[in-house]
């Protein structure tokens, strides 16, 4: 009994002057936060976000609340994850300079052990140089 209910179901969206989007909805003010330099969200960073709900009437801050020290650990683990890949960065860059001046060494070796102009060919390049 399920396949006719489904059937009936399919065919009479088909024919409905209606019409559904499947699309995601974008949210409001998106487009004109990412083209202002901020989140895409106002709940993603900042003060709403970062700072805490109350204080103590003496000026004592509020102790942390669990999605501000989740985030904090979150961006200390980027934090962390963006040093070291810069440091690998740093070490790939200094071997392929190192490679690049081993490199030219190889070259200049190289030259330097191809044969020489004896007589009258080394008089003429002196001649010219």
């Amino acid at each position: 009994m399920a396949a006719p209910v489904r059937t009936l179901c399919c065919s009479v969206l088909r024919y409905s002057s209606r019409q559904f989007s499947t699309t995601c909805g974008v949210q409001a003010g998106e487009k004109w936060r990412k083209e202002h330099g901020l989140a895409r969200s106002g709940t993603e960073y900042g003060p709403l976000t970062d700072l805490p709900d109350w204080s103590f009437a003496d000026g004592r801050p509020a102790p942390p609340m669990k999605g501000q020290l989740r985030r904090r650990q979150e961006r200390e683990a980027l934090s962390r994850r963006i040093v070291m890949l810069n440091s690998e960065v740093d070490r790939g860059m200094e071997a392929w300079r190192e490679k690049q001046e081993e490199a030219k060494r190889m070259e200049e070796h190289k030259k330097s052990l191809l044969l020489k102009p004896k007589g009258k060919l080394l008089m003429k390049k002196k001649s010219q140089s």
